[in-house]
């Protein structure tokens, strides 16, 4: 029997300078007590822009500066305070744990739920899930939402300030979406939706991959220059909407199972983007794909300032048994490297990790040579 194909997506999504100027304008529907879910970053930040929005308004609003953790205790604290206060809206405020942890509240709370991101490392905001942590900071669960977020608003301007290195960790998250969209498309398999891939979201996918494509290496000088520029603007919206829709829509394959490998090193501290970026590369030599378009990857990840060794990713490729571990963590089963056809075992991924470790070494030499 054929999948029904389905589309989610934030019902609202608000970009711009300044957007925070009128964030009570623009999210006014969602409700009059708001409970506002910051990290310290997001509330110094966000804080005066979005209390400048609500002028002239009686709506209640509370801030509260999370623990810094995504965690059962800190999202039984923000339950409370919503029970207590009357609350019946959530805003997020700040990185991915501060938004998972407004997600969680109000969808145990059943109540609406905003995201503003202050820096844009993953493509989190536009997507309903939630990666929650026990207390002790071991991993506890994945918490699947039925919906995504009711709104999601970026001010461009809170990103330009954000430091550089969260940008480019977002596009390589973004470069990833296309990639495994394809895989997965191919292989017919689920997206992270449980459905069928719809035309819609592999068109939103491969849009995202030409818009870093277009934009990426623009969009860095922008923001290491504290800018907000037409090409920064573009890659905002390719790391948060277009790369968060279409990953949820679509699927994902080797490229975020090599991440996830990676942290069952522990202790690891190479960004989720900068492995995924990687895990392209990696994914694409084990489709066997053209010369051509591993290198256009390759070239554009040097362009940006992602990964193209396993050096990159403070990983030690002489160090066999770590990677071993990474292969078979990577492997095991449920993991979204077997939407892969054929499908992909601890050898061929390790064998693919070495090779593309070997091809950025080759090109780096080159390229030292040429100047």
């Amino acid at each position: 029997m054929a999948k029904t194909r389905m589309m989610r997506a934030p019902l609202k999504y608000v970009q711009g300078k300044d957007a925070l100027l009128s964030f009570h304008e623009e999210l006014k529907d969602l409700g009059e007590r708001w409970l506002f879910i910051c990290s310290n970053s997001g509330h110094k930040a966000c804080h005066d822009k979005i209390e400048k929005s609500f002028d002239g308004s009686d709506n209640y609003r509370r801030y509260e500066v999370f623990g810094g953790m995504c965690s059962t205790g800190e999202i039984e604290k923000m339950r409370k305070i919503v029970q207590e206060d009357r609350i019946n809206v959530v805003c997020g405020i700040g990185g991915g744990s501060a938004i998972d942890t407004a997600k969680a509240v109000a969808y145990y709370e059943r109540i609406p739920v905003a995201v503003v991101p202050t820096v844009i490392a993953t493509d989190a905001p536009c997507t309903g899930l939630s990666v929650v942590y026990n207390d002790d900071g071991s991993f506890n669960s994945y918490l699947f939402y039925p919906k995504n977020p009711d709104a999601v608003l970026v001010d461009s301007f809170v990103i330009a300030h954000a430091p550089v290195k969260f940008l480019i960790a977002g596009i390589g998250d973004a470069l990833g979406t296309y990639f495994e969209a394809r895989a997965c498309s191919r292989a017919d398999a689920p997206s992270l939706e449980n459905g069928g891939i719809t035309r819609s979201a592999m068109a939103l996918a491969k849009l995202c991959y030409e818009t870093l494509r277009n934009f990426g290496a623009q969009a860095v000088v922008s923001c290491e220059n504290q800018l907000v520029t037409t090409e920064l603007e573009a890659i905002i919206e390719a790391n948060v909407y277009l790369s968060g829709v279409g990953a949820d829509n679509c699927g994902l394959a080797v490229a975020h199972s090599f991440y996830n490998g990676v942290t069952a090193l522990g202790g690891h501290s190479a960004p989720h983007g900068c492995c995924v970026a990687f895990g392209t590369l990696v994914q694409l030599l084990l489709e066997g794909v053209p010369k051509q378009e591993f290198e256009e990857v390759q070239n554009f990840c040097i362009e940006v300032g992602l990964p193209i060794t396993l050096e990159d990713l403070g990983l030690d490729s002489s160090k066999t048994a770590d990677l071993k571990k990474i292969a078979k963590s990577a492997c095991v089963p449920g993991e979204t490297l077997h939407n892969m056809i054929p499908d992909v075992g601890e050898e061929e991924l390790l064998g693919a990790m070495l090779l593309c470790d070997k091809l950025g070494k080759e090109k780096k030499a080159y390229e030292k040579e040429e100047k």
